[in-house]
This record gives C-alpha cells, sequence and structure tokens, in this order.
C-alpha cells in the first residue's frame, strides 16, 4: 500500500510538471526564434510523458512468477516472457528463488500484482498447505506445479486477502506430448493390450507422469535404485521385462547438465524400435539416455515438449481465474 501511494503522488506530481511545461510550450511554440528554449520544453515534456506512461504501465501488468529452489537452471522465465512479447501480452514473469517456503506468504503480500504461480522442485508437495483449494487431479497426483493467486476480502481463506487454487499441468504437458509417439509406436490405442512402462526414478513429476499413463490404459511400474513394495530395481530389468514394457521414462536427474556422460543403468541392448524412450530432462536436448534409445531405433523425446505444453496450460488456468 506505501508503494501504491508514493507511485500515485508520483504521477501526480508528473501530471503537474506536464501541465506547467504544457503552458510554457504552448508560449513558446510560436516563438521560433527561442529554438533553444523551445527544444528544451519539448524534451522536458516527452521526457515526463514516457515516464508517466512506463509508471502507469507498470502499475497495471499482470506479474506471474515460478517458485522454486535453485532456479538457475529454469526455462521458465525466458519462456513466458518471450511469448507474451510475441503474442503482445502485457505481462511480466519473475523468479521466485525461496530457499524456505514459508517465505511465501511475505512475497504474495508484497508483490501486489502477482495473478499465478508455477512450482517446481522442490515445493510441488510443500506449497499445497497454502492452497484453499485443489484440482481434482493435481489432489490425484499428490503434487501442485500451477496456482492461481485470486486478491478478494470478505471471504475466510489461509492467507488474509487471497485465495489460492492448486493445479497440476506436468501431466497435460506429457500427456499431450507423448501421445503421438504411442500413436506411431501402436501402443494407442491400448484396449486389451497390457500395455506396461517403466518409470525411472520416482520423483520429480513422476507422479504426473504415472496418473497420465494409467489414464491411457498403460500400467505403470517404478524402478529405482533400492527396493521397495510396488517398484522393480535396475537388477530387475531382464529382457523379458524390457520386452514387455514397451514405455520408459526417465523422470530422474541422471544425465541433467552439467552431468551430461550419465545415464539410467538399464540394459539399452534388449530396447527396439518397437519401444518409445522419453527423457523428462530437457538440458541437454538429447541426453545420452535418449542417444542410446535412438541407436537401437526406439521413437525418442525429451522434456522440453513437455515443459512447454505445461507452460501454455499454466497461463490457460491463470486466465480463466481471471
Amino acid at each position: 500500500k506505501h508503494q501504491e501511494c508514493y507511485q500515485k503522488a508520483y504521477i501526480v506530481a508528473h501530471v503537474s510538471k506536464i501541465i506547467y511545461f504544457g503552458r510554457k510550450f504552448t508560449k513558446n511554440i510560436c516563438k521560433f526564434h527561442k529554438k533553444e528554449l523551445f527544444l528544451r520544453h519539448l524534451f522536458t515534456f516527452l521526457t515526463i510523458y514516457i515516464n508517466i506512461v512506463r509508471i502507469t504501465r507498470e502499475n497495471n501488468m499482470k506479474k506471474y512468477g515460478l517458485l522454486g529452489h535453485p532456479l538457475g537452471h529454469s526455462f521458465s522465465r525466458k519462456f513466458h516472457n518471450e511469448r507474451f512479447e510475441r503474442l503482445g501480452i502485457d505481462a511480466e514473469y519473475l523468479n521466485f528463488d525461496l530457499d524456505d517456503i514459508m517465505q511465501l506468504p511475505e512475497v504474495l503480500q508484497g508483490e501486489g500484482l502477482l495473478c499465478g504461480l508455477n512450482v517446481t522442485i522442490p515445493y510441488k508437495q510443500q506449497v499445497m498447505q497454502f492452497l484453499d483449494e485443489l484440482d481434482p487431479v493435481a489432489e490425484r497426483i499428490g503434487a501442485v506445479n500451477t496456482v492461481c493467486v485470486k486478491r478478494q476480502e470478505g471471504k475466510a481463506s489461509k492467507l488474509p486477502g487471497l485465495w489460492l487454487k492448486g493445479y497440476n499441468t506436468d501431466i497435460i504437458g506429457f500427456r499431450d506430448s507423448i501421445t503421438p509417439l504411442l500413436r506411431e509406436a501402436g501402443i494407442l490405442p491400448v484396449a486389451d493390450t497390457g500395455a506396461k512402462a517403466l518409470l525411472l526414478g520416482t520423483g520429480g513429476a513422476s507422479k504426473a507422469v504415472k496418473v497420465a499413463l494409467e489414464d491411457m490404459g498403460i500400467e505403470p511400474i517404478y524402478v529405482s535404485r533400492s527396493k521397495a513394495p510396488g517398484r522393480m530395481t535396475y537388477e530387475d530389468l531382464t529382457p523379458e521385462v524390457m520386452q514387455q514394457c514397451r514405455v520408459i521414462v526417465n523422470c530422474s536427474p541422471v544425465g541433467m547438465f552439467p552431468h551430461v556422460d550419465e545415464c539410467p543403468d538399464i540394459p539399452y541392448e534388449c530396447l527396439s524400435a518397437k519401444h518409445v524412450c522419453y527423457d523428462l530432462i530437457y538440458n541437454p536436448e538429447v541426453t545420452q539416455f535418449l542417444a542410446k534409445a535412438k541407436e537401437k531405433g526406439a521413437l525418442t523425446m525429451s522434456g522440453g515438449a513437455m515443459l512447454e505444453g505445461q507452460a501454455i496450460a499454466s497461463y490457460n488456468y491463470w486466465t480463466s481465474e481471471d
């Protein structure tokens, strides 16, 4: 509120200057022998006008952002701001690199024009404690990567004056990007085919991937380094298992920049043209996992397509809540 009062006072002061210099401008406009004075007033007038336009724009520009830690690797800010500029959308996308999720209320209260957030690791589950409403799909997944922020008074909420609703668009980005590959490989439609998928790793967006595959009729099987109920280990990946599981999704950070020479420890010699291999990693675009799979003829895709899909879906949720 103090910031808004300051900005209003700033604008009023500049409007007064415009009126003052405008009068001088009109008095001198016909006195061409006073060119220097005329140009000086004209320059001052235009400078003040540009400042008012800039401040007015900043005061009305909607803001969106990414919540996580650390955010040095994130593509979201560049992607959204370039998209806003390309489509003529008067908005700005910021990074909120918080080392503690409990700093979020302060950010929300301080950023009065913030309309929505993307959420990345490690806060996709921790952010749910602040939400007033949860989309059923996000509730089923158990993780949130998109938050709509509405500012309203007189309604009971967890944060005064705010109403937060959580969504998961990772599932949209993954589903929409992998579906063409599954169709090309003949895995979709999957009626009565008993299709199975291996999910390498249990963190990150693996929960959204699991639900997306289940919705497509594909049985997901987690693979991790340690034994646990309902999971396989990498030692369990026999040729028979690899033949049965034609979809393999790397949900782990293995192979992510800067460790680009690493890859999940699976029997790549068992892959074939019948397999679809998808890596949630987007940097590098072609990981060792995808390169080895492609050598065996498998259809491959990197996480860039999923990221773009989920980003656009997030913006659609933000604007539909306006």
